[in-house]
């Protein structure tokens, strides 16, 4: 399906290139100045450095210069934000942290903490969020709580992709080609027709394929060619073709790979100018992903803590060679190399096995339900969506708008948890969401006053089906939710310019939000541990903001404001048990920015820096632990099986090991299964950020950016923690580019040579550790490009992460849960491209 996808789509932009077109889109640009940047972070259209709010504006050209192409690589250059693709775990999705706010995690029960908006239309999750910026105008990140004007889940800030309009005023088209490592294929372009003089057609395409960059090997015939077959016992093949025979010899034990790419999409808008007054824009888009899983390697085993699980004794009995070394989980599944990996997403033990153990209740008990399964190593996304938008001009200062838009989202995934040729736990889910939203507001200028009002509401129907399959823990579960999201807002943005050289900011929104859940959890063949309950998270909000900005030159600007954000309360959303179910406050915080905005030699250099300081008045956190499984209980010699969680809050568990002796005693085991221990922990968190850009001298550009953020907790109740950082973010990130573009007469146009630099600082990933702290890393990206001016044509070569650095994206460390392993999600390594776009 997805191979005649792509050659529709490759047939059909060599269509729009052969069609006869009037005019051609703009390419060059003079370099005398900075290019002026209009947003509409305020619901209006307003220039950047005029706009009292910390925001990064970047057009689509900038963005194809620094290799930008999707919005998990955005938080490269964002000051103060970490973008990235989700881990495996999470399935199709992006991490979105602005200023140490944000989310992880995917699931549906987990409000997102950045608000993400496509064309004024919003968009509320970070499942399928990873959009690929296609045939953009700019895109807008708003940093610090948006509660008035954004509304829900900005609590973080705002992203806003903003496409290009169709124009009736020209015809134009482009297309784009590229190919690189990893067998990279990437087609994209777009036409822009006129339908007489007021009405235009934009339509727009793109296909991108690219294999995997890290292979999956087949465990038995790697053992067999690094000469260790021993280590591999009686474990089988998992692809037949690499079996040795004693006359062949596979070349290498390849099966498969992660972290690929096939994606294809399509975005249309159709702009009618009704009346001189009245226009209206109706658009949609379509998306079918078929991407692999992401990439995930095993970091570090503790071979220690499956000795006495179910799953381990299994592979003992199972896969163990007569006279051999006992085959287990252990250092043997490290491969060496971050880019390759045993996982088979699968079950090695047949469905129906029985596996009897010595003590405790075997996993494998005949069940047909257990084992024997093999899910695909894919991440697949369809996501569709149509749009309406409607601009009366009441009077030459008041404009209504009215958008709306409907969505439906289907992702489905596979995470092989422990990384290895075993199975200690698989998950497939599928998550979806269809929904609509709608936004109306009165926007103008009376006198010395801008002003903006309006109403929002969103109604979405989600649902969450899920197959857990963990022989580590003895347990199947099915799970099957449903979630109704529903919100209702009304707003206001008042700013007064009482002087001249003066602006005050007044803003309010009440919303009204709430989420119907339906929980089931269905363990198997543990009726007593099944998890069924009802739940509605509600909140009804007044957030306000206030500000003040004056223009003390006339390019430059100082401004100061406050202003409240929060996010939906939630709950436990993977309960193993009934004593699970736990509700999870909102978040609550306000927030202290202080800023300015200068441009300096002529509109030469523009600077803009901003200090900020965010009160956490509530600030939910978690910290994983384990508990007896129903039923389970009593001492092991005499001592408790839990012992308290080392920096956990008050009352938290985690399992003790049987040790060797006690082992080799017969002394009984125990049932634990890992437990989320969720508390209040509020704090501080401080920081500064401030972006340069800069036309030194003519045909030379200069961009730059960085930000630091540091949280300090006060909760005097939780104990200290050993790492006094939040998770998952840097403290520090820095980006700078140079560009020259150097006339040859002779070529008959330019080349332009262009580096960038992308610095991520340190990042924890334990509370009670440093030991998986990722250390800082900085990333090269490079380009020279050929523009030949009277053809309308670009070619480049390319390469991002020229230096190969490495560095895990993200690292996710299950001990603190049971599991024996931490995994990791290697970097892209460096990769080349060629790319040659003709503007029609």
């Amino acid at each position: 399906m997805s191979s005649r996808i792509h050659q529709v789509t490759v047939a059909t932009l060599f269509s729009l290139s052969t069609l006869p077109l009037v005019a051609a889109e703009p390419n060059k640009s003079e370099d005398t100045e900075l290019q002026e940047i209009v947003v509409t972070a305020t619901r209006q259209q307003t220039n950047l450095q005029d706009t009292p709010i910390a925001i990064t504006a970047v057009t689509s050209e900038e963005l194809a210069k620094r290799s930008i192409v999707n919005v998990a690589d955005l938080g490269a250059i964002i000051p103060n934000a970490a973008f990235r693709q989700a881990q495996g775990a999470y399935g199709k999705g992006v991490t979105a942290y602005i200023r140490n706010i944000g989310q992880g995690d995917t699931n549906l029960a987990s409000e997102p903490g950045v608000a993400y908006y496509i064309d004024d239309v919003y968009y509320p999750l970070l499942f399928g969020s990873n959009f690929d910026l296609l045939d953009l105008d700019q895109v807008e990140v708003v940093r610090g709580p948006q509660g008035t004007l954004f509304g829900r889940n900005a609590l973080a800030g705002a992203v806003s992709l903003v496409s290009k309009a169709p124009d009736p005023a020209a015809s134009s088209a482009y297309a784009e080609v590229t190919a690189g490592s990893f067998d990279r294929q990437q087609i994209r372009g777009g036409i822009n027709l006129p339908l007489g003089d007021t009405a235009a057609l934009r339509v727009s395409a793109v296909s991108k394929r690219r294999v995997g960059y890290q292979d999956r090997l087949d465990f038995r015939c790697e053992m067999i060619r690094r000469g260790t077959p021993q280590l591999a016992g009686n474990f089988p093949f998992a692809e037949g073709n690499l079996i040795n025979t004693g006359n062949f010899t596979p070349d290498n034990c390849v099966i498969g790979h992660l972290g690929g790419e096939d994606v294809h999409a399509a975005r249309a808008q159709l702009l009618w100018k009704v009346t001189p007054k009245l226009s209206l824009t109706f658009g949609g888009d379509w998306l079918e992903d078929e991407s692999e899983s992401a990439a995930d390697s095993l970091v570090a085993v503790n071979a220690a803590a499956v000795t006495s699980h179910p799953s381990a004794v299994a592979a003992a009995a199972t896969f163990t060679a007569p006279g051999g070394p006992t085959f287990a989980y252990d250092q043997r599944f490290l491969t060496g190399d971050p880019y390759t990996t045993y996982a088979t997403y699968g079950d090695p033990v047949s469905a129906g096995a029985v596996i009897p153990v010595t003590t405790g209740t075997p996993f494998y008990d005949g069940s047909v339900t257990h084992g024997g399964f093999r899910y695909r190593p894919y991440a697949p996304v369809k996501n569709w969506g149509v749009s309406s938008r409607a601009v009366y001009e009441v009077t030459d200062d008041i404009a209504l708008t009215a958008v709306f838009g409907y969505r439906k989202v289907d992702t489905l995934f596979s995470f092989d948890v422990d990384g290895s040729p075993l199975a200690l736990e698989n998950t497939r889910n599928n998550t979806g969401e269809d929904y609509k939203s709608g936004e109306v507001r009165l926007a103008g200028k009376t006198g010395p006053v801008d002003w903006v009002g309006g109403v929002f509401f969103y109604r979405g129907d989600g649902h969450v089906h899920t197959t857990l399959v963990s022989p580590f823990l003895g347990l199947q579960r099915y799970q099957n939710h449903s979630y109704s999201p529903k919100s209702d807002a009304a707003f206001v943005n008042l700013t007064w310019h009482p002087l001249d050289r003066l602006g005050v900011t007044l803003g309010g929104r009440l919303s009204d939000d709430k989420n119907v859940v339906h929980y089931s959890n269905l363990q198997d063949e543990v009726p007593a541990n099944n998890v069924i309950f009802d739940v509605t998270p509600k909140d009804n909000r007044f957030d306000w903001k206030a500000g003040l900005d004056y223009k003390l030159l006339t390019d430059t600007m100082v401004y100061a404001s406050a202003a409240t954000g929060f996010r939906l309360p939630s709950f436990n959303s993977r309960p193993y048990q009934p004593s699970q179910i736990t509700q999870i406050p909102g978040d609550e915080i306000l927030n202290y920015e202080l800023g300015s905005k200068s441009e300096f030699l002529d509109k030469r250099l523009r600077l803009n820096a901003t200090a900020f300081f965010t009160d956490y008045k509530t600030r939910p956190a978690s910290i994983g632990g384990q508990e007896y499984q129903n039923g389970a209980s009593g001492p092991i010699a005499g001592n408790s099986v839990t012992i308290p969680l080392v920096n956990g809050p008050p009352g938290s568990t985690t399992c003790r090991l049987r040790t060797t002796a006690e082992v080799n005693a017969g002394t009984p085991g125990f049932t634990c299964v890992s437990r989320t221990y969720y508390y209040n922990e509020p704090g501080r968190v401080r920081g500064l950020e401030a972006e340069v850009e800069a036309l030194p001298v003519t045909h030379l550009s200069i961009t730059g950016s960085f930000g630091y953020s540091t949280f300090d907790s006060h909760d005097i109740n939780l104990p200290t923690r050993v790492n006094k950082r939040l998770l998952g973010v840097p403290q520090w990130n820095a980006s700078g580019g140079v560009q020259y573009e150097l006339p040859v007469a002779e070529l008959g146009g330019s080349i332009v040579p262009r580096i960038d630099w992308l610095y991520t600082g340190s990042i924890a990933y334990q509370t009670g550790s440093t030991s998986l702290n990722q250390s800082a890393y900085s990333v090269f990206n490079a380009r020279i490009t050929y523009n030949n001016n009277s053809h309308d044509i670009d070619v480049s070569l390319g390469a991002t992460n020229v230096f190969n650095k490495f560095y895990y994206q993200n690292i996710f460390d299950l001990q603190p849960f049971g599991y024996p392993q931490t995994n990791g999600q290697p970097s892209r390594p460096r990769e080349w491209f060629v790319s040659i776009r003709k503007n029609f």
